[in-house]
């Protein structure tokens, strides 16, 4: 009965280990978006996380809100510094997202400043 109580234990542990590596480590899709930058922000209660929009158009429905990941520095300052701008951004898009990364599933990997 023991070792039947570990097998099951382990292979649930396997399990959530590979939901969370094909969550995490396979995008959905990858992409590019142009906008103004509207915000950026550091938001949250337990997990802080970096949220951002920008506009693709002049309703609030072509508004495209993606996530930033604490680990791009980078991308954070970029984005910091060019609130209000056009920019071009590089993301990818995972099936889910965890509480700990973003709201979205848009993270943002490079960004450019356009005309």
């Amino acid at each position: 009965m023991k070792k039947i109580l570990i097998g099951v234990f382990t292979v649930i542990l396997i399990g959530i280990g590979l939901y969370f590596t094909v969550v995490y480590y396979l995008p959905y899709s990858e992409g590019y978006r142009a906008g103004k930058l509207v915000k950026i922000s550091h938001k949250g209660i337990i997990f802080k996380t970096w949220e951002g929009e920008i506009s693709q158009g002049v309703s609030n429905a072509q508004v495209f809100t993606f996530s930033v990941e604490d680990k791009e520095k980078e991308v954070i300052k970029f984005l910091q510094k060019h609130q209000g701008e056009y920019v071009k951004l590089t993301y990818k898009e995972r099936f889910r997202t965890f509480p700990w990364l973003g709201d979205t599933k848009y993270f943002i990997t490079q960004v450019e400043k356009t005309e």
